[in-house]
């Protein structure tokens, strides 16, 4: 069965013409990537894909939203468009659907890719467990969090909102850092960190601590000085959003009981080489009596380019199983 599956984040909305069967994902076609800025609404940004593969699109869809699904009418978080659930089948022409959050749709592809598509970050370099939680977090314009449930060769995912928990600061970098961000939003949460628009205070904050003239820069630029490494400073921001990123990370994997972590988000694959050479397993680990606990758990990064994609039509095909 053909499906479109679609995943609208704040700044892209990607979309691609998915296989499903037996509730697996048979193949996933080439992605088409739209900025979500270029566009009205999500039905404009529909019809643009079917444009651009120049083909009548499926009356079957999946789509993934990086927002919590509570009611008929979702406001994403980092975008704004809204979409009605119950105006999706006529305005999109989708007479069978799904829609999941962005993370959510992450988590049934942590679940059903193959272990190829992953690589080792931290703690022992072993296959997830056939039961228990695995947890899933990762940046983006914002930070995705999710649980996969594994049990009796089946799985479930919970979505959460986790990326909207408290930061805990650990150092004095990040003392000055809480409290940077404190006078612009009162309460900071892990997303105001770890997150890609983080960078930008992480930045500020270490240039403020070198005495250093703040200059204006936005995420983007900050982040292509960091991986190019032609600012110090920049590179800098990039170590300590690794720690921050391994830190928030095993706090997830604590509060989740889980027994492995998988790294996602399109950030995290864009920077997964600094990742493994980072802080980020030592800080994963650093929770005082836990420490051993923590050590022996699998971290990986998921390196399957499109993972909400292909998780949308994955939860899609285990609804439906056809």
């Amino acid at each position: 069965m053909q499906i479109v599956a679609a995943d609208i984040g704040g700044t892209h909305a990607r979309f691609a013409i998915a296989e499903v069967e037996a509730g697996r994902v048979v193949s996933l076609g080439e992605p088409v990537t739209l900025k979500t800025a270029d566009h009205a609404s999500l039905q404009t940004a529909w019809q643009a894909f079917g444009a651009r593969i120049g083909r009548p699109l499926p009356t079957a869809a999946a789509i993934a939203v990086a927002s919590p699904i509570t009611g008929d009418v979702i406001r994403l978080t980092n975008n704004p468009w809204t979409i009605r659930q119950s105006l999706i089948g006529e305005r999109l022409g989708a007479d069978i659907h799904i829609v999941i959050n962005d993370f959510g749709a992450v988590g049934h592809a942590v679940a059903q890719l193959p272990a190829s598509d992953f690589v080792h970050l931290a703690g022992p370099d072993v296959p997830f467990p056939d039961d228990g939680v695995t947890t899933v977090c990762g940046p983006g314009t914002g930070l995705g969090v999710a649980q996969v449930v594994r049990r009796k060769g089946g799985y479930h995912v919970i979505e959460t909102e986790g990326g909207h928990m408290d930061f805990a600061a650990l150092d004095g970098i990040e003392d000055a850092l809480l409290l940077r961000l404190r006078e612009q939003f009162t309460r900071v949460s892990c997303e105001r960190v770890v997150a890609g628009p983080g960078i930008v205070a992480i930045y500020e904050t270490l240039a403020a601590i070198e005495g250093r003239a703040v200059p204006s820069h936005d995420d983007t630029t900050i982040w292509t000085a960091a991986i190019e490494g032609g600012d110090p400073i920049a590179l800098a921001a990039l170590d300590r959003f690794c720690l921050s990123l391994g830190a928030v990370a095993g706090d997830y994997a604590l509060a989740h009981g889980a027994r492995g972590v998988v790294i996602a988000g399109g950030l995290g694959y864009r920077i997964r080489d600094r990742l493994i050479r980072s802080g980020f397993g030592e800080r994963f680990a650093a929770k005082g009596r836990f420490r051993q606990m923590m050590a022996a758990m699998p971290v990986k990064l998921v390196t399957y380019p499109q993972p909400g994609l292909f998780g949308a039509a994955a939860a899609f095909a285990q609804e439906h199983t056809l």
